[in-house]
């Protein structure tokens, strides 16, 4: 098994024509907050806000903080948006605000670093391990997942926010390399070392899953 088997995408970007037509659509609600209609931005805040509080849970793995960060980065959002000048997806500037907030408030807090699947069903799970759900009964499953879950948990945690990020934006967000990169603040190719290198040392600290 691979670790791309274990390491679920939770959202998948979209691409051609509805992407075009979310750009195109977040661009006036852009243009309309920087003409000093609020609502616009009530808008943009109820189309992101699950997306945008999913990439700060995990990185920072604690509800509460998940909560007030999403807040903050809004907040930033708002108040930074006459700065956004339209040569990026607006969820990618918000992406780029939403992680360096995160990794300064674990950095400040030296909050617990915990990757949390509380969506990791069954149906998932088969899908990512089958070899272990051949023969498995109904009543060993919870408690296999169980295990997987906290074996992610500390294989996570042992990341560097660095590679994290990278790991949180790519395999869960579903980020290509190129948007991963503008989020970051670094080329295609440091995406695609540091998610390599994350990847091998989830491996590592996974050996016993992936067999």
């Amino acid at each position: 098994m691979s670790i791309e088997g274990i390491v679920l995408c939770e959202n998948d970007v979209s691409s051609g024509t509805a992407s075009e037509h979310s750009f195109n659509e977040d661009l006036c609600l852009i243009n309309r907050v920087k003409a000093n209609d609020s609502a616009a931005f009530d808008v943009l805040v109820k189309k992101y806000r699950d997306r945008l509080f999913s990439i700060v849970y995990n990185m920072t793995s604690n509800r509460d903080d998940a909560f007030d960060i999403t807040q903050e980065v809004f907040i930033k959002a708002f108040r930074g948006i006459k700065g956004f000048n339209g040569k990026s997806a607006f969820f990618t500037w918000l992406y780029r605000i939403a992680v360096n907030t995160s990794i300064t408030q674990i950095n400040k807090s030296r909050l617990r670093r915990f990757f949390s699947l509380e969506t990791l069903d069954t149906e998932k799970a088969q899908r990512a391990c089958p070899e272990y759900f051949v023969g498995m009964d109904n009543a060993s499953r919870p408690l296999f997942l169980k295990e997987l879950q906290e074996n992610l948990n500390i294989a996570l945690q042992k990341l560097s926010n660095k590679h994290r990020s990278v790991v949180v934006l790519c395999e869960i967000e579903g980020l290509s390399s190129a948007q991963a990169a503008f989020v970051l603040k670094c080329s295609e190719g440091t995406v695609r070392s540091r998610l390599h290198y994350a990847k091998e040392q989830l491996k590592s600290y996974l050996q016993n899953y992936l067999h």
